[in-house]
Formats: C-alpha cells, sequence, structure tokens
C-alpha cells in the first residue's frame, strides 16, 4: 500500500500539467520506473536547471537563460520589425514556417474582461516603451482571430494612432476564426505573415 501511495502521488503530479490524463500520467510514471537511476536522476536536473536557469526576456518576454533571449540577441534579425504575439508558444509556431525575421514581444494573454485581464495585466506598456526607444517601423499583430484577440489588437492600436510613421499591420485572414496561433499548420501561418495587410480594426 505505501507504493501505491508513492504512485497515485507520482501520477497526480503528471496529471496536474496541461492535456495530461490520469491514464496517460501512469503511462509516463511506469516508464520512468522501468529506466535506471542515472535516467532518472539525469531527467529530474533537467527539470530543476529548467525553473532555476529560464527566465523571461527583459526586453520580449520571450523564454531566455539569458537577460536577453536569442532572437533579441540575433543581430541578423530586423530589428525594426516587432511581431505581438499572445505567447511564448506562438513565436515557436511562428519560427516553424521560417517565414519571418523580425523581432517579438509576448503580452502574456490578451484582453478578456470575461476573465478579468485587462490591459494593466499584460505586457502592452513594455511594447510602447520599445516602440517610443527603437527604431521601429512596422508593429504586426499575429493575434489569434477571436474577438478578445481582435479587442487585444484594437486597443494598442488606439494607443500607437499618433505614430503616423509607423506601419501597423496584422497576419492574413488565412487563418480561421476562433483558431489559436499554435494550432494553425506552418504553410498557412506562413503566407498570413508574409501577406499581413494594413491593420483596419472594421474589417
Amino acid at each position: 500500500m505505501y507504493n501505491l501511495k508513492l504512485l497515485d502521488k507520482a501520477v497526480d503530479q503528471f496529471a496536474s500539467l496541461p492535456g495530461i490524463g490520469r491514464k496517460t500520467a501512469l503511462k509516463f510514471v511506469l516508464h520512468l520506473l522501468k529506466r535506471n537511476a542515472n535516467e532518472v536522476d539525469t531527467f529530474i536536473q533537467s527539470i530543476r536547471d529548467l525553473k532555476t536557469h529560464i527566465r523571461e526576456c527583459s526586453c520580449c518576454h520571450n523564454i531566455s537563460e539569458g537577460e536577453l533571449c536569442d532572437i533579441c540577441n540575433d543581430p541578423k534579425r530586423d530589428s525594426g520589425i516587432i511581431c505581438v504575439v499572445e505567447n511564448i508558444k506562438d513565436i515557436l509556431a511562428i519560427e516553424a514556417t521560417s517565414q519571418y525575421n523580425g523581432l517579438y514581444h509576448v503580452l502574456g494573454g490578451i484582453i478578456s474582461p470575461m476573465d478579468g485581464i485587462g490591459p494593466s495585466d499584460l505586457h502592452i506598456d513594455s511594447l510602447l516603451e520599445r516602440i517610443d526607444k527603437q527604431p521601429v517601423r512596422e508593429i504586426i499583430f499575429a493575434l489569434s482571430a477571436t474577438i478578445e484577440g481582435d479587442t487585444t489588437g484594437y486597443y494598442i492600436f488606439k494607443k500607437l494612432k499618433n505614430k503616423e510613421e509607423l506601419v501597423i499591420s496584422t497576419i492574413a485572414k488565412g487563418i480561421s476564426v476562433g483558431n489559436d496561433l499554435e494550432y494553425t499548420d506552418e504553410l498557412t501561418l506562413g503566407r498570413s505573415i508574409v501577406n499581413r495587410v494594413r491593420f483596419n480594426f472594421n474589417e
């Protein structure tokens, strides 16, 4: 019974991860039990290192092992373009298309009054500061095609409307309405980036 309690405790931890049910969690635990002690130690240490050394990029809020992430640190990236995304998974999705060479800004969510998320809960102020301090010529909204995504884009658009020299665009509507960016196939997402259009809240 003592061993079963340990098993249940481990299953509970895996099942606490998003998208992982108890059956899948049990498979993970039983698989770990089959591996030797060194392999399990390496697995555990990698999780500890992740929590200890991964931080938020001080510029774009991407994940990073240093003060700045690899994208912000890359001199080959076009620093005049900033792609505004909801979360880090959206960066991974866009990078997988190999169609974008600018920088990013992670908002950390989208405006959603129903969920109690307002503009002050997001990294909008730091985006506005970047635009004021850096020679940015274009902002691309790559937000989910939802009411919340459109509302977030419109809020930022209003904050930037006095910057006449700044091009504000949004990814093309090849993405189905209501879909999250991370679930869009690479070809469609890549074309949406390349064929982006001027941002228009009424379109």
